[in-house]
């Protein structure tokens, strides 16, 4: 697929994806929305990738909402499809077999904030800024804010920023947690990239395995996911890359992993 709203490259096993709208602050149509469902997919296809970042074009926005113009033709019955999609591309995100790690640098708001949320780790610049004001529009959060958001940060706070729809800055972030990093502005970028770099050092079959475990995490009841973790164990013990990361470790070198 041609992009026109994104940007896509691979280098050094990353796969970097960049919301390019910035004269509309990156906000989320429709368009864009099926290119980054597009774009998470092809990365995860592609034997030269093993960790995906997501990014904003400029330092002003990450993304900084939905298409105003868009929401706002909706009714009852097209306001679900709309959400549901929204919810169906992100659930792409969150469910990548390779770790996804939003570079946030600006504004996460609405749609933004939940794509954010979507992903596996997040690094927020100083100058980041995150919230679900969507409440001010009368309407409520539509592409998984109100789930992911309870889930990460809990459901008081979330409570507190749903309803409010007030922005917290990206040191307030981090302290509840919605944030997992921060970096100086106009570094999320780069200090995504240096996370990522780490990850791809580990043993990939054992880095999507944990992704896997991770996943169950929401869904699962403790007793049922103890089990799933047990099997996923269970895998990752009939890897070459356990049997090398072991051996390395014994022999007190560097392992040289092949993701096999």
């Amino acid at each position: 697929m041609e992009y026109t709203n994104l940007l896509y490259e691979e280098d050094q096993r990353i796969a970097q994806i960049t919301i390019n709208r910035p004269d509309k602050l990156n906000a989320l149509n429709h368009d864009t929305l099926v290119e980054l469902k597009d774009a998470v997919l092809t990365a995860n296809g592609s034997d030269t990738v093993d960790v995906i970042i997501i990014t904003g074009s400029g330092e002003k926005a990450f993304v900084a909402g939905a298409d105003i113009g868009e929401l706002s033709a909706q009714d009852a019955v097209r306001g679900q499809r709309f959400a549901l999609f929204g919810q169906d591309v992100f659930t792409t995100v969150e469910q990548s077999a390779k770790p996804v790690i939003a570079a946030v640098n600006g504004f996460a708001l609405g749609g933004g904030c939940e794509l954010a949320l979507a992903c596996h780790i997040r690094i927020a610049a100083e100058n980041a800024r995150f919230g679900q004001p969507e409440v001010n529009l009368g309407v409520i959060p539509g592409y998984g804010g109100t789930q992911r958001l309870a889930r990460i940060v809990g459901q008081g706070r979330a409570a507190e920023l749903i309803l409010t729809g007030d922005m917290v800055d990206a040191k307030e972030a981090h302290r509840i947690g919605l944030a997992n990093r921060l970096a100086d502005k106009g570094e999320a970028l780069n200090t995504a990239r240096e996370m990522a770099g780490k990850i791809i050092s580990k043993g990939q079959v054992a880095v999507r395995l944990s992704l896997e475990a991770l996943r169950c995490v929401p869904q699962m009841g403790l007793r049922e996911g103890l089990a799933t973790e047990a099997a996923l164990f269970g895998i990752a013990c009939g890897t070459e890359d356990f049997k090398e990361g072991t051996a390395a470790f014994l022999d007190k070198r560097k392992p040289d992993f092949t993701g096999k």
